[in-house]
C-alpha cells in the first residue's frame, strides 16, 4: 500500500486506538480509494500525486461508490475513511489543502464520543503515583496536562519546554493547520508539569540538545506509540478496562466542562475546533446529563 496511507493507518492505531476490525475496514476502504485514483490517472501505487487530487476527483469517487450499489452506511464509512486520510495528510504537511473539506457523506447517525466519569479520571491520574520512577513523574505531568487542557495527544507531544508558562498557568499549542491557541491550565496540572521540568526532565535529557518537553528514556521526544503504551499501562493500573484511547481524556475534558456549565463556544475555543458544529456533538451528552439531573431532582420525575 502507498507509504502515506500506511503512515495514516499507523497514526490511527497509535494515537486514535483503532481496533483491529476498524483498522481492517480503513485498510479496505483506502485500498479501494488508491485503486480508483490509480485507474483514473494511470499511476502506480507508489506514485499517486496526492496534491493533484481535487474536489472534483473526490466527487467522482463518491459517484463511483454510489454506482457500486453500496448501502448508505457502507458509503458513509468509505467517505469518512477518505476524509480522515486527507485530513491527516494536511495535518502532516503532505498537502496544503483538503479536497474532501466540502464533500458530504450519507447521514446515518453520529456516534457520541466516549468519556470517563470524574471518578475514573481521578483513578487514572492517580495511577502514576503508584510507581516511584522518574518516568512515572513524567506520565503524571502528561496526564494532568491532557485533562487540564483538552489537547490532542499530537499537540501534547509536540510541545517544547517554552510552550508552558508556569507563572501564568497556560500552555501554547498548535492544532490542525498549525493554528496556535493559548489554553489555561489549573494549579494541580501546573505543579505537576513544574515538578517534572525541574526534577525529572534534566535526568531524561542525557545532555542532548532538545527543546522537547516530554522525553523518553533515551532523551528523545516521546512518540505517539510510546504514549499509547504508557496510557495502556496506567489504565490497567487504575482498573480501567474499557476502550480508552489518547483521545478519551480530550472527550472527558469537554464533557465535564459542559456538565459544569461552561458555554459551548468557550469549549470550542479550548478544543481548537474551527467550527462550532464539531463541538456540538457534545451537546447530546450534556442533554442526557440535564435529563438525568431533572429525573433525580424533580419531585414528580
Amino acid at each position: 500500500m502507498n507509504e502515506l496511507v500506511e503512515n495514516f493507518l499507523h497514526y490511527m492505531t497509535v494515537e486514535r486506538g483503532a481496533s483491529p476490525n476498524t483498522l481492517a475496514a480503513y485498510r479496505n476502504d483506502l485500498t479501494q480509494l488508491t485503486e480508483f485514483l490509480m485507474s483514473a490517472n494511470g499511476l502506480s501505487n507508489e506514485h499517486i500525486a496526492w496534491e493533484e487530487v481535487t474536489e472534483q476527483v473526490i466527487s467522482d469517487y463518491v459517484l463511483y461508490l454510489h454506482g457500486l450499489g453500496y448501502s448508505e452506511t457502507t458509503r458513509a464509512r468509505k467517505i469518512a475513511s477518505t476524509k480522515s486520510l486527507f485530513g491527516f495528510l494536511v495535518i502532516e504537511g503532505a498537502l496544503e489543502a483538503n479536497p474532501t473539506a466540502n464533500v458530504s457523506a450519507p447521514r446515518v447517525g453520529r456516534s457520541l464520543p466516549e468519556a470517563l466519569t470524574i471518578e475514573e479520571v481521578d483513578r487514572l491520574l492517580a495511577a502514576p503515583g503508584e510507581v516511584h520512577t522518574p518516568e512515572a513523574v513524567r506520565d503524571q505531568a502528561m496526564l494532568e496536562l491532557l485533562y487540564a487542557s483538552g489537547m490532542r495527544v499530537s499537540e501534547l507531544l509536540s510541545l517544547d519546554i517554552e510552550d508552558v508558562s508556569i507563572e501564568s498557568g497556560a500552555v501554547r499549542c498548535f492544532g490542525k493547520g498549525g493554528k496556535e491557541r493559548i489554553v489555561p491550565i489549573h494549579g494541580q496540572a501546573t505543579e505537576a508539569v513544574k515538578y517534572y521540568i525541574e526534577e525529572v526532565r534534566p535526568g531524561l535529557l542525557r545532555s542532548k540538545p532538545t527543546t522537547a518537553l516530554f522525553l523518553n528514556r533515551r532523551g528523545n521526544r516521546l512518540t505517539r506509540q510510546g504514549f499509547w503504551l504508557i496510557l495502556k499501562g496506567h489504565c490497567q493500573r487504575a482498573g480501567l478496562h474499557g476502550k480508552i484511547t489518547p483521545h478519551t481524556l480530550r472527550h472527558s475534558f469537554a464533557t465535564h466542562l459542559l456538565h459544569g456549565g461552561a458555554p459551548l463556544r468557550h469549549v470550542q475555543e479550548l478544543l481548537g475546533h474551527a467550527s462550532i458544529s464539531t463541538t456540538q456533538v457534545y451537546t447530546h451528552l450534556t442533554s442526557e446529563h440535564v435529563r438525568s439531573e431533572y429525573d433525580h431532582s424533580h419531585p414528580r420525575a
